[in-house]
């Protein structure tokens, strides 16, 4: 007869607070000093269900991980979820306007827009729903008087915000971009490259769901800029953006089936496109930076943040819609 008897094994794990993200609270676990296996656990900020619909965000975590997009979704809790932790380095602004880099950002993004919606359900954008959502939520006064003070003189009226939104819905809609499943928030931290295996994955869903093709690009192009120290002067320009779009579109018509030559027309279209939908990515986050400035915990200037993004919005309008799509 062979005793078997019970072996314990004292493991020490260790935890990592992550301090880039503004949202939630994101822990590392591991086990020793090496960070070979590590597991992710997000907590959610304080209420950040009233900006992200939860049951969306597993929803289309689900998906893109099925067609090797996401990381492995392990477990979800009622505030928050575990998840497999992405080996390589989370990108800062002077990486994504590196071209080796780039081009690999443009076809990871292309391979999600081309994952197809299910048993031919055509898909509509939420982007105006949520953004009229955000609206209705935003602050109309702050108990600190000199944050209120700032908050009246420097963030536009309710009703000049309102007029913008239905402006941008008329255009913008208009444009002729196609809706697929996005990202919605690819900001450089959201972006892990592996300079060992030549690849980028993108983190962090949140904000993912069917969306106007050329907002996630246009949303990605602002945010070049940065987020804590933002310079919009680090906005892609026209030279750069054509090489970025050329590489998208190559790749999504690749993973549509439709070969890869690209015309001067369609990268032309797509440009437009893309920079005029990128007014709605500083409308949409200018929102969100209110709310947040009212509700989070996190240690991060979000009236400010708020105000830089409608500055720049008003900005770049006359720029832009100045663009024409080409007959």
């Amino acid at each position: 007869m062979v005793l078997h008897l019970p072996i314990c094994i004292l493991c020490i794990f260790t935890l990592q607070l992550f301090t880039d993200g503004i949202t939630n609270k994101l822990i590392g676990c591991y086990v020793g000093d090496a960070m070979d296996d590590v597991v992710l656990v997000r907590i959610y900020g304080n209420k950040t269900e009233l900006l992200v619909d939860r049951d969306e965000e597993v929803k289309s975590f689900r998906v893109l991980q099925a067609h090797g997009c996401a990381p492995q979704l392990y477990c979800t809790f009622s505030n928050g979820l575990c998840y497999e932790f992405m080996q390589g380095e989370a990108l800062d602004p002077e990486h994504v306007c590196n071209p080796d880099i780039f081009r690999l950002i443009a076809r990871q993004l292309a391979k999600i827009h081309a994952i197809h919606a299910h048993n031919g359900w055509i898909p509509k954008s939420n982007l105006w729903l949520k953004m009229g959502k955000y609206f209705s939520l935003i602050p109309t006064e702050f108990t600190d008087e000199e944050v209120n003070n700032r908050f009246l003189s420097d963030v536009p009226s309710p009703q000049i915000l309102q007029e913008e939104m239905a402006w941008m819905k008329e255009r913008l809609s208009n444009l002729g971009s196609p809706v697929v499943l996005c990202h919605n928030d690819l900001l450089c931290k959201n972006i892990i490259y592996n300079e060992k295996r030549g690849d980028v994955q993108f983190i962090d869903y949140e904000y993912s769901g069917y969306n106007y093709l050329a907002y996630d690009i246009g949303n990605h192009f602002n945010e070049f800029a940065g987020v804590s120290e933002v310079d919009y002067s680090l906005y892609p320009d026209r030279e750069l953006q054509d090489q970025w779009l050329r590489s998208y579109l190559e790749a999504y018509k690749e993973y549509k089936g439709f070969g890869t030559d690209v015309t001067e027309k369609e990268v032309e279209i797509l440009y437009v496109q893309v920079n005029q939908f990128a007014l709605a990515s500083h409308f949409f986050w200018g929102l969100w930076a209110l709310i947040q400035a009212k509700y989070s915990t996190i240690d991060f200037d979000f009236l400010g943040y708020a105000i830089v993004r409608f500055n720049q919005y008003f900005k770049m309008k006359p720029e832009v819609t100045a663009l024409k799509l080409p007959e």
